[in-house]
Order: structure tokens, then sequence, then C-alpha cells
């Protein structure tokens, strides 16, 4: 019988365990993405739409391109820096 922690004593690890354990990661990192996606739209729209209409004017267009230039840039900063924190080791 497997244990907990995927480990059966004859056989070693569970693939099965570890296969789910890879599942449930990738879907937490999915749900983490969508609520960053969530939250960036929100703070987006509140900073560039005064009043929705059937269209956007040019100035809430640019606003808008404006605001996701920055997420997108913000993002690739926050990760290349915790990359580079990891390759040296936490510190």
């Amino acid at each position: 019988m497997a244990e907990l922690g995927g480990l059966d004593g004859a056989r070693g690890p569970d693939p099965g365990v570890s296969e789910l354990q890879r599942l449930v990661a990738a879907e937490q990192q999915r749900a983490q993405f969508t609520a960053q996606v969530h939250n960036f739209m929100e703070v987006c729209w509140d900073k560039c739409v005064d009043k929705p209409g059937s269209k956007l004017d040019s100035r809430t267009e640019g606003c808008l391109a404006s605001c996701v230039d920055r997420f997108i840039d913000t993002t690739l900063s926050i990760t290349n820096r915790f990359a580079q924190v990891v390759q040296k080791g936490g510190h």
C-alpha cells in the first residue's frame, strides 16, 4: 500500500502520485495567472475607462495599451529578478 508521500517500501516512488502532484501544481499556476490577469484588467479598466461605450476613443485605447505594456514589463522584470535570486541560491 502506498504511503501518503507517494512511496511504497518495495517499489519506490509511486508514479501516479508524482503525476498528480505535477497536475495540481500546474493547475495552481494557471489559477494564479488567471487571478493576476483579472487584477491587471481591473486596474487598467479603472485607470483608463471613464465611461463605457460601444467604442473606445483614442485616449482610452492608448491608455489601455500603455497599461498593458507596463504590466508586461513589470511582470518580466520581476520574473527575471526571481530567476536571478534562485540561480544565486536564494540570496
